[in-house]
């Protein structure tokens, strides 16, 4: 649930102002380092037109379907993918990025359409299904418009896209500025193996989503997001496996994906960006934006004022009366929620929690009350709807309020009517073959004496730019040079009062050693387990434990307010050689 610690943190921040800016030398209108008396962003300025909630149903996303290797032309190249022999692909996808309109909602002017980035034609993208020792490969091509002739003025055309927080080589990764223009396509070689053969390190949930430099948040929000679900022998897919060791986790169509984005519209139906300074134009040479002469959005953070799951507003689902698995994801780009599963829509019902950041935990964890959802976090769910009766209503809530500068959680909790979607509850008793375990995936041994270095690493903004160490992002600079095959402990330190950074760090999980300098006890669901996001509210220290493995190359931590990570808060790290570290 949301801390104390949390709360009265934001809440004496709420009335401060921050610094803001952009990493092309351009301002936003300011008075000082905070913004002009009487500025409003537009969620607050101008109300997306009203819909009616509960009406339009759930859209659950298509599996994404693969090709034969002779589809791809030109055929795949192994001398660009580190390892791509040791672990040749078994899958092939070819996935296309376009343009095109989505229908948010049932309502007018919703049904009419909304341009956005699609993928496949939908929106969010197909949804992978991955096994371990199954590689995979997937072809990307930009058949998005070029700069200037699209219906989306305020994205970019250009991707990079990362599976967040997949174990794959740096190229393959979705570095911010390995990306494919209109016209081109980038290659990702997924080698579908635990990071370092470590059985305990196999991952579940993972999602994938744009990282285009300077644009991730503009790209995410158009569109370019979607689920990519791995499973083993234990989570194995199937509730019926009569493999003895098998978790039996519901599956199959009750196994539901969720992908929370609040989006702004304007009067037409039609998705907008926050815009208060200069115009983000096509990449230049060396992989960065430009600037033109009129207006670019907030470095505060995109908030929109209707709740979407799957990008439908606020929609229903019907479930029988049986166990669920549920996946939460908060898909950005900047709203931090508190949730719950409520029947009256305030008072939270018991689930239990099966897996953070796509890690399953050692066991389940029992939640009876209202739980952090940062951006990027996410949450495995187990419900069980057969204690309700036919025609009872569950509602997926959130208290927790955002600034009305659209600058963060103030830390006050909302009458809980806040409702992002219904379950409607149907039918009578079913056969339910899933189960609960009670035990589930042990953690990785963290063993301190592999660990070769001890890093420190700052969060705070700084003559109006979100900064890591004072610096902001340099593609081209390696912030660490990290020695393969050794273990570091990192220091993760919020330096600032008034925001929270959920923090990222690519390829490898973690564990928090301490928070604030107190272990982490078991059963806390935001902090325990393998993690790959941090929640480092204003003030936190955190320290993490981590190992560096597999492959070499660059890599990023940024936070994931990806407004933030455009401006211009992320580090390159780099897997080097042993002994050329640094």
């Amino acid at each position: 649930m949301v801390s104390r610690r949390f709360t009265l943190k934001l809440g004496a921040a709420a009335g401060a102002g921050l610094v803001t800016g952009s990493a092309f030398g351009q301002t936003v209108p300011q008075s000082g380092l905070v913004f002009p008396d009487g500025y409003q962003p537009t969620w607050t300025r101008e109300p997306s037109p009203p819909s009616t909630p509960f009406v339009t149903p759930l859209f659950i996303m298509p599996i994404a379907q693969p090709v034969p290797e002779s589809a791809l032309n030109p055929p795949p190249d192994p001398a660009s993918h580190q390892r791509y022999n040791d672990f040749l692909p078994q899958k092939f996808y070819i996935q296309k990025m376009q343009e095109g309109k989505w229908v948010y909602h049932s309502d007018p002017p919703y049904n009419q359409g909304s341009w956005g980035y699609t993928m496949d034609g939908i929106v969010p993208g197909p949804t992978f299904i991955t096994k371990y020792g199954e590689p995979l490969f997937v072809r990307r091509l930009n058949e998005l418009p070029p700069v200037g002739t699209g219906k989306v003025t305020w994205a970019l055309p250009s991707f990079s896209i990362h599976t967040h927080n997949g174990h794959q080589a740096s190229e393959s990764d979705g570095f911010p500025s390995d990306f494919a223009d209109p016209g081109e396509f980038w290659d990702h070689h997924y080698p579908s193996f635990p990071a370092g053969n470590d059985p305990s390190e196999i991952m579940g949930t993972l999602w994938y989503h744009d990282h285009r430099l300077d644009f991730t948040a503009t790209n995410v929000y158009a569109g370019f997001s979607g689920f990519f679900l791995a499973f083993d022998d234990l989570d194995s897919n199937n509730e019926n496996d009569p493999n003895p060791k098998a978790f039996r986790l519901p599956s199959g169509k009750y196994d539901v994906p969720l992908i929370i984005h609040d989006v702004q519209f304007d009067q037409d139906g039609q998705v907008i960006w926050d815009f208060v300074g200069a115009h983000p134009v096509a990449s230049n040479e060396n992989g960065g934006g430009g600037y033109g002469p009129s207006p670019t959005y907030t470095v505060n953070g995109m908030i929109g004022d209707k709740f979407t799951v799957n990008r439908i507003i606020q929609p229903y689902f019907q479930v029988e009366r049986r166990k669920y698995r549920l996946r939460l994801l908060n898909g950005g780009p900047s709203r931090f929620y508190s949730v719950a599963f409520t029947k009256d829509g305030k008072t939270p019902e018991t689930v239990h929690v099966i897996s953070n950041e796509g890690n399953l935990l050692p066991r389940p964890v029992e939640a009876s009350d209202y739980f952090d959802l940062w951006p990027a976090n996410r949450y495995d769910i187990i419900i069980d709807f057969s204690k309700y009766e036919d025609g009872d209503k569950i509602y997926l809530t959130n208290r927790l309020e955002e600034r009305a500068d659209g600058a963060g959680a103030t830390g006050r909790y909302l009458d809980p009517t806040n409702l992002i979607m219904r379950f409607d509850v149907t039918g009578g008793e079913v056969e339910d073959p899933s189960r609960l375990p009670e035990v589930l995936r042990p953690l990785p041994k963290i063993d301190l004496s592999e660990v070769k270095r001890e890093r420190e690493f700052v969060f705070d903004y700084t003559n109006g730019m979100w900064t890591v160490n004072g610096r902001l992002m340099d593609p081209n600079r390696i912030d660490a040079a990290i020695e393969q095959g050794s273990a570091e402990i990192w220091t993760l330190r919020n330096d600032g009062d008034a925001w929270g950074h959920p923090i990222h760090s690519h390829f490898e999980e973690f564990q928090v050693l301490s928070l604030n300098g107190k272990p982490i006890e078991p059963g806390d669901i935001a902090n325990w387990g393998r993690k790959d996001v941090v929640q480092l509210g204003p003030g936190d220290e955190i320290k993490i434990f981590g190992r560096w493995r597999d492959f070499f190359g660059k890599y990023v931590m940024h936070c994931h307010n990806v407004v933030h990570e455009d401006h211009a808060m992320m580090i390159r790290w780099d897997i080097v050689e042993p002994g050329k570290g640094f």
